[in-house]
């Protein structure tokens, strides 16, 4: 196993993260303000009296759906980046889960919530 990364590294990563949540937190925000607080005229700009087609229902019905999948996948990441948070305090930040091996500076930085080196995560997606 390689050397962990000192204090100052530590904290570098651990303000990486906390603004990549509250970048995160900011689009969840604006997602559930668009999506979800607006009737289906207002989402769809129609806010004449006049019925809808239902080509238009079915458009706007998946544009929330994706809205709302998005929304998802952001609080997913959030948990992965609340995980990263912790690894920090209890010192197993940046230490790969399969191999033991440090994840390198590179990867951490495009990937604050890796939990595994390069090479690991190539075989488990593989699988």
């Amino acid at each position: 196993m390689k050397k962990k990364f000192n204090k100052k590294e530590l904290a570098d990563f651990k303000k990486m993260i906390l603004k990549r949540k509250e970048e995160i937190l900011d689009e969840i925000q604006h997602i559930s303000d668009d999506t979800l607080k607006k009737s289906q005229k207002e989402a769809s700009g129609d806010i004449s009296g006049y019925t809808y087609h239902m080509a238009d229902v079915a458009t706007d019905t998946y544009d929330r759906e994706f809205s709302l999948g998005l929304a998802s996948s952001g609080r997913e990441l959030l948990y992965e980046l609340e995980d990263a948070l912790k690894r920090i305090d209890d010192g197993t930040f940046g230490i790969c889960e399969s191999c033991k091996s440090t994840i390198t500076k590179t990867r951490l930085k495009a990937v604050p919530n890796a939990r595994f080196c390069v090479k690991c995560q190539e075989k488990k997606e593989k699988r």
